[in-house]
């Protein structure tokens, strides 16, 4: 493959939303909800035709999780035990939409970082679990902000993994010769379908943006990572599921339904997703013939603490450092697909010309990718 096929990462760009919650504040708002809940409904609960709510404490949520604290773009209504949901105004169509805002703010950071100018890029990958819309595409609209001009975009959503899918086919289209710059954008607004008065999740994710600039080799910056080999990874799964969607308005019998919002069955997720990411990860190390050992840092997907300690145990045969597995999970809480990206983008610079590196995320669906790359420098 020449370098003008060789797919590598030129830059990454993060934007973080400047209100974080910590647990102690969710912790309180979440037991201020609870408390309003059973004293509204103090007779049904006697009678059992009601459930009495149980309290959250700081100490549940992070043996559970790991998690300390999110970022989020509305954060007073979420702590409001009379709203307890993220607030955004609908804009007119005339003014550029929040998801696509966010994932220019990021996109921009990538660029300047690669020395890039917008005009520069062929195309633009919107790959993220919650599209604002379903046309037009969020892509298009973030290419139209950016001033690209020439080129397309589209959206994708693959859940958890859609950063992954949208590296490799971002690098499948420098392979094919199709483009040659291509920014993936993975805007994230988890905290809008996130149940939050809801004692077993309201704790789980945050809000970001993340950018990768994947191009060919031959234009890249000096310093950059060579995608070495990636592998994607879909098999059917109902333990984590969001049914809102554009049919939900013609049954409105249940268009209300919590269930509309994020589900999940944790404890069947952990043990059916840490041994199929592990092997995945493991045999395709194997196919591109790396040894564990040659494994400098896995930067995973930020779910979970106790599921990204399984996997790095049993990829790199050892319980990893935070060296070797660096996690953002505590400070952004889970950021769906832009988590294993934030871990890259902050716990990459230090590594050193030829280091060998994992950026893998897993999810909903169930799905999976593996980009395995090397440092340049």
């Amino acid at each position: 493959m020449t370098d003008a096929n060789t797919p590598v990462i030129s830059a990454t760009g993060l934007f973080t939303p400047s209100d974080s919650i910590s647990n102690e504040e969710l912790v309180s708002s979440f037991n201020a909800y609870v408390d309003l809940h059973n004293e509204e409904n103090a007779d049904a609960i006697a009678a059992g035709e009601v459930s009495e709510l149980q309290h959250s404490s700081v100490e549940f949520i992070e043996k559970a999780s790991g998690i300390k604290s999110r970022y989020v773009l509305s954060k007073d209504p979420i702590l409001d035990p009379e709203t307890m949901c993220p607030q955004m105004p609908e804009r007119p169509n005339e003014e550029i939409s929040i998801l696509a805002e966010i994932g220019v703010k990021a996109a921009k950071q990538a660029l300047v970082r690669a020395g890039r100018k917008p005009e520069d890029v062929d195309a633009v990958l919107c790959a993220c679990s919650n599209l604002q819309r379903a046309y037009p595409a969020i892509a298009v609209e973030i290419q139209d902000a950016l001033g690209m001009g020439d080129g397309f975009g589209f959206d994708m959503n693959v859940a958890c993994s859609s950063a992954t899918f949208g590296i490799q086919t971002a690098a499948d289209y420098i392979r094919s010769g199709s483009a040659k710059s291509v920014l993936v954008i993975n805007p994230e607004i988890c905290s809008g379908h996130l149940n939050w008065r809801d004692r077993d999740s309201h704790f789980i994710f945050g809000d970001v943006a993340t950018a990768i600039l994947v191009e060919a080799k031959d234009i890249a910056p000096a310093e950059h990572w060579e995608i070495v080999g990636t592998k994607l990874k879909t098999q059917f799964s109902n333990n984590i599921r969001n049914n809102f969607g554009f049919l939900n308005r013609t049954s409105p019998e249940t268009r209300d339904d919590v269930d509309k919002l994020f589900v999940q069955e944790g404890r069947k997720v952990f043990k059916e997703v840490v041994p199929m990411v592990a092997q995945m990860i493991v045999e395709q190390a194997e196919r591109l013939g790396i040894q564990n050992t040659d494994l400098r840092r896995l930067w995973l997907h930020q779910a979970n603490a106790g599921m990204n300690r399984l996997i790095a145990q049993r990829v790199l045969g050892h319980e990893a450092n935070d060296d070797e597995s660096p996690t953002v999970l505590d400070t952004y809480a889970n950021t769906s697909s832009a988590g294993s990206i934030i871990a890259f983008h902050k716990h990459s610079a230090d590594l050193s010309d030829g280091d060998i590196g994992l950026i893998c995320s897993f999810g909903a669906g169930y799905s999976a990718g593996t980009v395995f790359v090397r440092k340049v420098a």
